[in-house]
């Protein structure tokens, strides 16, 4: 049934026949909720296409009246550590391998001298960050998932050591 906005309609709600409703002539009625039996019309909001402003209130206003607790000066501390750096930390070399691991490439950085077991985790830790990989330290070598040569010897280069690709 096409309604013309000016005609009055009939209301019918479950097999119950109502009193003709007029519609306003600038809103829709939109049938809404069910009160006892009874259809009960909304009119539906319209924005104005005549130019003039859209009343419309920001549901963020009210943050502006709010006072904010003040804040403290302390940097926080950054939650990704590495090593300190020290000049000359020593030659470590970089090996792509791919021997005895089903065809899957894996980057090997060994000759870590002077570090402990500690410090070489966390800076495994560091460059699987930071190479989005898997990786572990293994016999005081750190193997790192997939050929990562290149993003390894900088961060490498970064810690204070000299890296050295070798091999394959």
């Amino acid at each position: 049934m096409i309604l013309n906005r000016m005609q009055p309609f009939d209301c019918f709600s479950r097999d119950l026949h109502l009193q003709s409703c007029a519609i306003h002539p600038t809103a829709i009625a939109v049938p809404t909720k069910n009160h006892g039996g009874v259809e009960v019309m909304k009119e539906k909001k319209r924005i104005p296409t005549d130019g003039e402003p859209i009343q419309w209130n920001s549901p963020f206003a009210a943050l502006g009246k709010i006072t904010l607790p003040p804040t403290t000066t302390e940097q926080p501390s950054a939650t990704h550590t590495v090593p300190a750096t020290k000049k000359n930390r020593g030659r470590v070399d970089i090996i792509r391998q791919t021997a005895h691991r089903g065809g899957k490439t894996v980057t090997v950085v060994t000759g870590f001298v002077g570090i402990s077991q500690a410090e070489k985790e966390k800076l495994a830790k560091s460059i699987q960050t930071a190479c989005g990989a898997g990786g572990t330290v293994k016999e005081g070598r750190i193997e790192i998932q997939g050929d990562r040569r290149e993003l390894i010897a900088r961060i490498l280069a970064d810690a204070g050591f000299r890296p050295v690709f070798a091999g394959g």
